[in-house]
């Protein structure tokens, strides 16, 4: 074992240590050492800013995109943003130790279940070094270690912000090594820890399809992952057109380059000559370019044909493919080939094509008559959001605190054993 993997099996193995005490921590004392965290970025900014400029010079120097280096660059926003999580975690009810499905089997004993950590959780990123607070922070409250790994052009910046973290813990008497930062930027650092199953339990890697698949090829623990979000919006033949003109341009515009944003509108063929005009000058207005199928160029001269890549395709940028589809039948077809499991919605007036398209949509999140841009932990009033699983096992969907805990079975007895 070379000096590299001796460091990263070290920090595990202390990690494992420092989950089994956070196990009895009461809610008070997690909410307190969040909120000492908060106090502690605000006093130590500049310390953080100093850290976090080395990456940006950088970055520069490097070429990196004017939108990386943003997602790089803690500002007074992004630092306003963090220190604004850490007190939204710490008022959030901690699930820990929640007992529910308490029943009386015959013999006496009493059955439940118990919520608890998972243990340690092991976080691969990318470029948001915000991503080390909000990580560490629901980890904390759902009583888990976290043992982050980011990026490399963000490793000062990451490297700062845990030694603040960590000082904080210490200060309340708790184990430091609770929240770590993997301080190798070496590629293989990476696959060595997707190797550590007896100390990591849970792996959620965030970040490009590329460090995704990387992730999920190479580990031997569990994963939460999503690839892409390819999110699809149907607007049906009972649709109110206007409802729906608002819905697509919220879902398209508002945000295009995130996983939630709108990448593939059907539209029924018994609305199209009169809906896809109107809802295309509004996509036109906004920049957006329309890519789509035979039907949809006939009606729309300006929109590109659209390419068999184009379905399925996450554009992540002012770009729409569109299709005019037979029937709610072809909707369903076309997102069972083309989706990702993450936000499909409907809009529709029809009570029966709505409850037959949340049973019959495989994704994480399903909609009737609201945008693809509410599928987020924050909005579904998880209060906070640690990623979004398509994965189905053990969570689907966007991951709050209750998803960074699991359930164990609970028995009380009064010296029964069985015959």
């Amino acid at each position: 074992m070379n000096a590299m993997q001796q460091t990263i099996q070290t920090m595990a193995i202390e990690a494992k240590r420092a989950a089994r005490k956070l196990r009895s921590l009461s809610a008070e004392r997690k909410n307190g050492v969040l909120l000492r965290m908060a106090d502690a970025l605000m006093e130590r900014r500049e310390f953080i800013r100093t850290e976090n400029d080395k990456d940006l010079e950088a970055g520069r120097q490097k070429g990196l995109s004017s939108a990386m280096l943003d997602r790089l660059d803690l500002s007074d926003k992004a630092m306003a943003a963090m220190i604004s999580g850490l007190h939204e975690v710490a008022a959030l009810p901690d699930p820990v130790g929640e007992v529910t499905e308490m029943i009386r089997r015959p013999n006496g004993i009493m059955v439940g279940r118990m919520r608890i950590p998972l243990g340690v959780i092991g976080m691969i990123y990318e470029s948001r070094p915000n991503v080390t607070v909000d990580a560490a922070a629901l980890c904390l409250k759902a009583g888990n270690s976290i043992l982050l790994r980011g990026g490399s052009e963000a490793i000062h910046s990451n490297l700062a912000l845990a030694r603040v973290l960590q000082d904080a813990l210490a200060a309340e008497d708790i184990d430091a090594a609770a929240i770590q930062v993997i301080p190798v930027t070496d590629r293989a650092a990476v696959t060595f820890m997707l190797g550590l199953e007896e100390q990591i339990d849970l792996i959620i890697p965030r970040g490009g399809e590329g460090l995704i698949r990387f992730v999920a090829e190479n580990s031997r623990i569990p994963v939460l992952k999503h690839y892409k979000g390819v999110c699809h919006v149907f607007v049906d033949d009972t649709a109110d057109h206007d409802m729906a003109i608002n819905i697509v341009m919220n879902a398209k515009v508002q945000r295009p380059g995130v996983c939630n944003a709108l990448e593939s509108l059907l539209v029924h063929e018994k609305i199209a000559d009169t809906f896809l005009p109107k809802v295309a000058a509004e996509l036109r207005r906004a920049g957006v370019e329309i890519r789509g199928c035979a039907r949809t160029c006939a009606l729309l001269p300006f929109a590109v044909p659209a390419v068999d890549s184009d379905w399925g395709m996450e554009f992540l940028d002012l770009i729409l493919a569109v299709r005019v589809v037979d029937g709610l039948d072809s909707a369903l077809e076309h997102i069972a080939r083309h989706g990702s499991q993450h936000t499909e919605a409907i809009i529709t007036n029809s009570y029966a094509n709505g409850q037959r398209f949340l049973r019959e949509v495989d994704a994480s999140a399903v909609m009737i008559n609201a945008s693809t841009r509410f599928s987020d932990g924050g909005q579904f009033g998880l209060g906070a959001e640690i990623g979004i699983s398509t994965t189905k096992l053990h969570a689907y969907g966007p991951m709050g605190l209750k998803e960074l805990t699991t359930r164990k079975f609970i028995v009380y007895g009064e010296g029964q054993v069985r015959g």
